[in-house]
C-alpha cells in the first residue's frame, strides 16, 4: 500500500490571554470540536494532543496528554522557595522547562508523520497540538522559561499564537481596547510567531464593533469622541493627553492590524470555531513562508559562531604550543636550525667544531641530538593531533582529549 509522505505535521496552537478572558473555556471548546470531528470520522481524523502548562489550576475541563502538574507540585514549590503565587508559577515553569527535551521527544514520537501506510498514518497523527498557558500572561510570555518552551515548539512544529480577548470588556471604552491591542502587539514582536486575535464571548457581545475599530480609523475616532463626551457629562473631565495618545496609537497600529487574523468565537455556544481553524491553516502557511526561513537563518548563524569559536580555540592552542616550543628550544625554534653559523666563543667550542669537521662525534652529544629530535617529532605530532581533533565538527575539548588519548594507545 502507498505511503503518505506529504502528510503535514500538526500545528501547535498556544492559547494566551489575560485572566478572565475565557482562555480555558476556549481550550475546552476547540478540544471538544476536534474530538467531535474525530468521532464522526475516526478513519480520516485523529483527536488533538493536549498540553496543560498552568501549574496553579485546580482542575481543567478537558483531558491533557501532558500536564505540568504531573511533574511539578505548585504548592510545594511555593513552600520550599518561600514564594508568592506568581513566583510559584514562574518557578514551576522554570523547573518544567528543564525537561523540555523529554517533552519534545514525546511530541515527536506521537505527533510527527511517519512512513506508514496511508490509512493507519492518517488516523494516528493528531492534526493539532493544543497548549493551555497560565492566566498570568506576563509570567509565561516574558519569562525565560516561556521563551524556551515557545522556541522549542516552533523549532519542531508550525506554531501559532491564539490571543484570547474578552470582547464585552474590551469594547466598554476605547482605552481598554487600546490596552489589549498594545499587549497583543508586544507579544507578537516578542515571540515573532504568527498570531490570531480571538474575540471571545461573542454570545454576550458581538465582535463587529471591535473589528470596526481595528479596520476603520474613523470608527475608532468616533468612539473616542463619544467616550470624551461621556466623561464630560459625568463630570469627570476629559484628558486631552489621553485622547491625543489614543489617536496617535490608532494610527501607529494600523499596519499591525493588517498583519493579523481576527475571528469572533463563542466558547459557550461554539459559534465561530470553524472560522478559527480556517485562520489557523492560513497561519500555518505564513509560518512556513516567513518564520521557518528566519528560524533556519538563526540556526545557521549559531553554527557559524560555533565554528568561529572552534577555529579561535585552534589558533590559541597552536600559539600556546609555539610558545612552549620556543621556551624549550624545540620544533622550529630548535637551536641552529635555519640560523647563521655563530663564531666560537671559547677554546672548547673551537675544539668541538673541529671534531665535527673531522667527523668525530662525542657519544654524549649524539644522545642529546637524538633526544632533541624525538622531542621535536613528538611536539609536531601532538600539535597535529590537537589541530585535527579541535577542527572536528563534532569537536569540543572533551572530544579532543578523547582523540589524543585513543591515538596514544
Amino acid at each position: 500500500m502507498a505511503t503518505s509522505p506529504t502528510q503535514k505535521p500538526p500545528v501547535a496552537i498556544v492559547c494566551v490571554g489575560m485572566a478572565g478572558s475565557g482562555k480555558t473555556t476556549f481550550m475546552q471548546r476547540i478540544n471538544a470540536h476536534l474530538h467531535t470531528k474525530h468521532q464522526s470520522s475516526p478513519s480520516n481524523t485523529a483527536p488533538p494532543y493536549v498540553l496543560n502548562l498552568d501549574p496553579a489550576v485546580r482542575s481543567v475541563p478537558f483531558d491533557s496528554n501532558i500536564d505540568i502538574r504531573d511533574s511539578v507540585n505548585y504548592k510545594e514549590v511555593m513552600k520550599q522557595y518561600n514564594l508568592g503565587p506568581n513566583g510559584g508559577i514562574l518557578t514551576s515553569l522554570n523547573l518544567f522547562s528543564t525537561k523540555i527535551d523529554q517533552v519534545l521527544g514525546i511530541l515527536e514520537k506521537r505527533c510527527l508523520p511517519k512512513e506508514q501506510p496511508a490509512a493507519s498514518s492518517q488516523a494516528t497523527i493528531p492534526p493539532y497540538i493544543l497548549v493551555d498557558t497560565p492566566g498570568q500572561i506576563e509570567v509565561f510570555v516574558w519569562s525565560a522559561s516561556g521563551s524556551i518552551l515557545l522556541s522549542s515548539f516552533a523549532s519542531t512544529f508550525p506554531t501559532v499564537l491564539a490571543y484570547i480577548i474578552d470582547t464585552p470588556r474590551s469594547t466598554e471604552n476605547t482605552s481598554t481596547f487600546m490596552s489589549n491591542m498594545l499587549y497583543a502587539i508586544s507579544i507578537l514582536y516578542k515571540t515573532k510567531l504568527p498570531m490570531i486575535l480571538v474575540f471571545n464571548k461573542t454570545d454576550v457581545k458581538d465582535e463587529s464593533e471591535a473589528v470596526d475599530w481595528m479596520r476603520d480609523f474613523e470608527s475608532f475616532q468616533a468612539a473616542l469622541r463619544k467616550d470624551e463626551e461621556n466623561e464630560m457629562a459625568g463630570g469627570e473631565g476629559s484628558s486631552g493627553y489621553m485622547g491625543s495618545l489614543l489617536n496617535s496609537m490608532s494610527l501607529v497600529l494600523e499596519e499591525f492590524y493588517n498583519a493579523l487574523s481576527v475571528v469572533g468565537v463563542s466558547s459557550m455556544t461554539g459559534e465561530g470555531v470553524e472560522g478559527f481553524f480556517e485562520a489557523v491553516e492560513e497561519k500555518r502557511a505564513e509560518f512556513e513562508k516567513e518564520y521557518r526561513p528566519e528560524l533556519e537563518r538563526r540556526v545557521q548563524e549559531a553554527e557559524k559562531q560555533k565554528e568561529e569559536l572552534r577555529q579561535k580555540e585552534v589558533r590559541r592552542m597552536m600559539q600556546d604550543m609555539d610558545v612552549s616550543s620556543k621556551a624549550k628550544g624545540t620544533g622550529k625554534y630548535a637551536k641552529g636550525k635555519g640560523m647563521e653559523k655563530e663564531e666560537p666563543l671559547t677554546v672548547s667550542d673551537a675544539e668541538e667544531e673541529e671534531d665535527e669537521l673531522s667527523g668525530l662525534v662525542d657519544p654524549d652529544d649524539e644522545d642529546e641530538d637524538a633526544e632533541e629530535t624525538g622531542r621535536e617529532t613528538f611536539d609536531d605530532g601532538l600539535k597535529a593531533r590537537y589541530e585535527q581533533a579541535l577542527n572536528d565538527s563534532s569537536g569540543g575539548v572533551g572530544s579532543a582529549a578523547n582523540y589524543i588519548r585513543s591515538s596514544q594507545r
